[in-house]
């Protein structure tokens, strides 16, 4: 009987289009990925793999419920939906960083109760938690950068690449948090279940990001 493919979840979307160069520089045939019109589940023809594309949230709970092995998403993901799962690989792309950013009126350091928009209520907790700051926190699913701008809240938690959005906006950032990384992520059943197979696509995704590194550092 042969065996079960490896069912790999990978965030679609941003994470999707830098991650396939790294699987295809491993010699894994990303071509239906590519090509895949309305689809969200591809079987390769050659390789015993098959990709789910699914929100990064999604992939989590793919995670969490068995339903994939491994898991490609942000780390902010994986932080805030608190995954219990191994990682096992930082694919070095999707760099960022969260970011405590607000009007230029903003002062981080009055005593008074400070009411916070993000999409990331978990992260902004802990915080504020670590700062010993009281806090109220309002979750926000678009335009996070609104906020303090039509005095919802009165500074937001967001992460941001080059600080570009913040600053058209005319927002000032006030503190850095965590950075933020993709990263590959195991089922731990599934570890324990199938090792060797699962050791061999991590290995040889590891073998392009270290040689990536290098030709960086150069």
């Amino acid at each position: 009987m042969a065996e079960r493919r490896l069912k790999i979840a990978l965030t679609k979307g941003r994470v999707e289009k830098q991650v396939v160069p790294i699987l295809e520089k491993a010699g894994i045939n990303c071509d239906q990925i590519r090509n895949k019109q309305r689809r969200l589940i591809f079987n390769s023809d050659s390789q015993p793999y098959q990709f789910i594309l699914a929100k990064g949230p999604d992939v989590t709970t793919f995670l969490e419920r068995g339903a994939a092995d491994i898991g490609i998403v942000g780390s902010d993901i994986l932080t805030e939906h608190q995954s219990s799962q191994y990682e096992l690989l930082d694919l070095n792309v999707g760099r960022c960083q969260f970011v405590l950013a607000s009007t230029k009126e903003f002062n981080p350091k009055a005593p008074k109760r400070k009411i916070i928009g993000t999409k990331y209520p978990v992260i902004t907790k802990h915080y504020f938690d670590s700062l010993g700051q009281d806090a109220e926190i309002i979750k926000i699913e678009g335009s996070v950068e609104l906020a303090p701008l039509t005095g919802l809240a009165d500074a937001i938690v967001d992460i941001t690449e080059t600080g570009t959005t913040i600053r058209e906006n005319n927002l000032k950032i006030f503190d850095y948090l965590d950075k933020v990384s993709t990263r590959l992520v195991v089922n731990r059943m599934a570890l324990k279940q199938r090792p060797e197979m699962i050791f061999e696509f991590v290995d040889r995704l590891k073998a392009v990001v270290e040689n990536e590194k290098m030709g960086q550092a150069q």
